[in-house]
């Protein structure tokens, strides 16, 4: 059975088939999707969403696309959700939080200093509560790093993972797992084939970021978490290995990454 470390299924574009696609992504082999929160706004729909099947699980941060319109005392409601989620074993860590330096009105220095400020106080949510972390490290993977050896969460996913090897090696280096997807697919996609075929098995994690990120077979109609055996096949594939090693260290290795998952698991 697979695992979706990350797979945003309460976007607008699943719209009311959320959990026709949880149903049909269980048929597949996916026995467990993790949806992480945006904002604020959305905490409680992706915990509500998280209870509506059996294979779906949530983490609770502000990305930081969203850091923009965010306010200070969104920082205080994400800690407050989040003690009141530790109750909840369908809550399994805090995320979607990071850095994102590609766009370019978020690379502006004002809103460049509000994305590490609330970077940093959710790395301090999560260390505080003993949670992992799922990060986005679009064109920021020193930046995240320089951050995750300050606050030290226990552990956690570089989500999307697209850095040089020598980060990726940081990254494990700090407890960190590497998010491996749909881009590795496309055989342009030169440096992310590598990493996913010479990094050690056992930090590669697999996720869709559905309704993004498509694979291949896809592109460019919308990801679904429906896609991750084949996409599990794929770095078989690169790897020169069985698709079962592949399933065998995704589980074990998501399991490692975001540890509540082991009881809904069991």
């Amino acid at each position: 059975m697979w695992i979706d470390t990350h797979c945003h299924l309460d976007a607008h574009e699943f719209g009311a088939g959320a959990q026709d696609v949880a149903a049909r992504s269980s048929q597949a082999g996916v026995s467990m999707i993790v949806i992480p929160a945006v904002e604020r706004g959305n905490f409680e729909a992706v915990a509500g969403l998280a209870h509506a099947a059996p294979n779906l699980s949530y983490a609770l941060g502000i990305h930081p696309i969203c850091v923009p319109q965010a306010k200070d005392e969104d920082l205080l409601a994400l800690r407050a959700a989040v003690e009141s989620a530790m109750t909840d074993p369908r809550f399994v860590a805090v995320g979607e939080i990071g850095l994102d330096f590609f766009i370019p009105r978020l690379c502006e220095p004002a809103m460049r200093d509000k994305q590490e400020r609330f970077f940093k106080e959710q790395l301090r949510i999560a260390r505080d509560f003993g949670l992992p972390v799922l990060t986005h490290v679009r064109r920021s993977q020193d930046q995240v790093l320089k951050y995750l050896r300050q606050v030290t969460p226990p552990c956690g996913i570089a989500h999307a993972f697209n850095g040089s090897e020598q980060q990726a090696n940081t990254f494990i280096k700090l407890g960190m797992h590497l998010g491996f997807g749909g881009a590795m697919t496309f055989t342009r996609a030169l440096q992310i084939r590598r990493l996913a075929s010479a990094l050690p098995l056992d930090r590669i994690v697999l996720e869709t970021d559905a309704p993004d990120i498509s694979p291949a077979w896809v592109h460019p109609a919308r990801n679904s978490p429906e896609q991750l055996p084949a996409i599990g096949a794929a770095l078989a594939g690169l790897r020169g290995i069985g698709e079962l090693d592949v399933r065998t260290a995704a589980w074990r290795n998501s399991i490692a990454a975001m540890p509540r998952l082991a009881a809904l698991l069991a």
